[in-house]
């Protein structure tokens, strides 16, 4: 099957009814008609200012319209899609600016400043794009779309911050891509035989989702649902405020009747539960809710079911350079269960000597994913190699986590081996700490690290948000649910715990806190 986004997108655009809404943003709707002649006439422009098929597009944008509308053009002109985190200060934007080397950058008018004085400095950038005004004018020319030989091959860059060194542009194929997250087919259904199928189902209305996207579409999470619910013609719904509602959440829900939701984790989850216990609203319209990219807890997920028992929820178990290495779902019937990951076909779970970990084995190992991977990362062999390895003639995808595999051969994600903490002699893995940590009712959010210790190498150290339970009290509670020596040494209280706009853990920042936390104790 030959798939490109450039070639999907074209095809859309012509059979979904012009007057449907394609993107909601607050007050703001702009239907599939508009929405198809904007990115036609972007993708113009982006040519016309000397961009060719291969080109990167940059995007430094919060969420909203023009986000979807930059990508959507870029495929159509063959460009390819590079995501840039809306955080990152002058020089890191430099880095990512340059190290993908941006031919074409559209950014919000809040970057604007930085972005100037930047551009002396990126001779590689063709077009520099404002959102707005600018923005606009290009999007509202009605020049029809380039004619362009759509290839399977086509890329779409997803850099991630990973967790140690640079950003990485990590390469897909957008057919590969495509493939992975679904073909075109409505969840849980197979992947469809072509483009003249997934046309038929939209003209049908089958399989048109309209997606409320809370994390970021800089992030993985965030772009792929938006890019998967666009694709199948469907409607994205995002939140007008620069930062996370849970009550924006609920009144676009009210509003708009979204049908799927995408989150992160408890860094979302938790607090639009929280807002629906105080009478915040309704999620009732979802039948599907989504999670990727770092642990969801299980109480949350069956507080979420207490709201809406019949919806499902997925936990995808994945990465940049990862799609679709397993899924948990729970339901109403299985609510607070734990977490178990159902294995992809491609999926293994790797000991030391990168042999399969045995079932029921206890042995701890890394997860390999195989058949559809990415190219590797951008001007990076030496990461690509150590992350995209050879075994028995076949590449594995092995980006970190580590996990055992239950007697049923259902994996059980333990996190990512950076983080873990060496103390005393045992291995120590952060997540599954934060996980115990956050069944205790006082306990709003957590993250753990180790910190440096004469005695024990590296001490447990957690930083919680919540109500005010003594950290003697928190610390016992560890120990009555893990192994004693996986309690944390210290528990320090911040009012909120450090996260990335996509729910992930802050570290570095996490640890900073508790470093002047333990030095205001100390004075």
């Amino acid at each position: 099957m030959s798939w490109s986004f450039g070639k999907i997108f074209t095809a859309v655009g012509r059979v979904v009814p012009p007057g449907d809404a394609a993107l909601i943003h607050g007050d703001a709707v702009t239907t599939w008609g508009d929405f198809d002649r904007r990115t036609d006439a972007l993708a113009s422009a982006f040519v016309a200012a000397g961009a060719v098929p291969g080109d990167k597009l940059a995007h430094l944008m919060r969420n909203g319209p023009a986000y979807s509308e930059t990508s959507v053009a870029g495929f159509k002109a063959r460009l390819v899609h590079v995501n840039v985190n809306y955080r990152y200060t002058g020089e890191e934007l430099f880095y990512i600016l340059d190290n993908s080397d941006a031919a074409v950058l559209v950014h919000d008018p809040e970057f604007a400043e930085t972005i100037a004085a930047l551009r002396p400095r990126l001779p590689k950038l063709k077009l520099v794009v404002e959102t707005g005004a600018a923005f606009d004018a290009l999007a509202n020319s009605g020049a029809a779309a380039p004619l362009q030989d759509f290839d399977p091959n086509d890329l779409l860059f997803i850099y991630t911050g990973g967790t140690t060194g640079s950003p990485k542009g990590v390469m897909w194929a957008q057919s590969d891509l495509w493939l992975l997250m679904g073909g075109g087919a409505a969840i849980g259904g197979a992947p469809l035989s072509g483009l003249d199928e997934l046309l038929a189902n939209i003209t049908a209305g089958h399989g048109r989702n309209r997606a409320l996207v809370l994390p970021p579409q800089m992030h993985g999470t965030g772009y792929l649902a938006t890019l998967s619910t666009l694709a199948r013609g469907g409607c994205v719904v995002t939140l007008p405020s620069p930062g996370y509602s849970p009550l924006e959440a609920l009144a676009a829900c009210a509003a708009h009747s979204p049908d799927y939701a995408a989150v992160v984790g408890d860094a979302f989850a938790r607090p639009l539960l929280a807002a629906l216990d105080h009478g915040g609203g309704s999620i009732a319209s979802l039948r599907t809710m989504l999670s990727s990219g770092t642990m969801w807890s299980p109480e949350v997920k069956a507080g979420l079911l207490r709201h809406n028992p019949e919806m499902m929820l997925l936990d995808a178990l994945s990465s940049s350079e990862s799609l679709g290495i397993g899924v948990a779902i729970q339901t109403a019937a299985t609510a607070g269960e734990p977490t178990r990951f159902t294995q992809g076909v491609e999926t293994l779970v790797l000991d030391e000597d990168m042999q399969p970990v045995a079932p029921g084995s206890g042995i701890t190992g890394r997860l390999a994913r195989g058949g559809l991977n990415p190219r590797g990362y951008y001007k990076d062999p030496a990461k690509s190699a150590a992350t995209f390895i050879d075994i028995g003639g076949k590449t594995y995808s092995i980006a970190g986590d580590w996990a055992t595999v239950d007697p049923d051969g259902s994996i059980v994600l333990l996190g990512r081996g950076s983080h873990c903490i060496n103390t005393g002699g045992e291995k120590v893995f952060p997540e599954e700490v934060e996980e115990a940590l956050k069944t205790h009712p006082g306990v709003d959010d957590a993250l753990v690290f180790g910190v440096a210790d004469a005695k024990w190498g590296q001490a447990v150290t957690a930083v919680v948000a919540g109500s005010a339970v003594a950290p003697a009290d928190l610390i016992a509670y560890v120990r009555a649910h893990l192994a004693p020596y996986k309690a944390p040494k210290q528990v320090f209280h911040v009012a909120n715990v450090p996260r990335a706009p996509n729910g992930k853990a802050d570290y570095a920042r996490a640890k900073e806190t508790a470093a002047a936390a333990s030095a205001i104790a100390a004075a």
